[in-house]
């Protein structure tokens, strides 16, 4: 099993529309980086942390899990979707994407602050100066020490 952390705007899709969804295809992401983890790293059955960002404040406020395997974003052809891609082909889809599941809400909000402070969470990629990558891979001990932060 994968960890991995997954950013969402709140007005754009927050935790409790994925609670009240229940399920829901990761879709619109338009970096290459981002969509190989996606496409070639993820796996049914993994976990994610479900991140608000650019919000106040930013931070760690669910977990979801991967559902199935990564398909054709869809939104790439719907030329309605602000993620719409002239350049992809439904015989040689350009971005992928994976339907996750929700699984929790945490008891409390995990801030950006909070986990920049937390000398444990140094190494997270969420952390690095210039990352600003949607999908991001988690180890498991990041993972389980924000869901700890999460209890206090």
């Amino acid at each position: 099993m994968k960890y991995w952390l997954l950013k969402s705007e709140p007005e754009s899709y927050s935790i409790d529309d994925m609670k009240r969804d229940g399920t829901t295809t990761w879709d619109g992401v338009r970096n290459y980086q981002a969509r190989n983890y996606m496409w070639k790293e993820m796996a049914t059955g993994d976990l994610a942390l479900f991140y608000h960002s650019n919000a106040e404040p930013s931070g760690a406020v669910g977990v979801v899990e991967v559902a199935g395997p990564a398909g054709p974003d869809e939104s790439a052809w719907n030329h309605k979707s602000p993620y719409f891609d002239p350049d992809s082909k439904r015989e040689n889809p350009r971005w992928y994407c994976v339907p996750v599941k929700f699984k929790s809400k945490l008891k409390r909000i995990v801030t950006l602050d909070e986990i920049k402070k937390n000398k444990t969470l140094a190494s997270m990629v969420l952390v690095r100066p210039g990352t600003r990558l949607s999908v991001q891979p988690v180890t498991e001990a990041e993972f389980k020490t924000i869901l700890k932060m999460s209890e206090a």
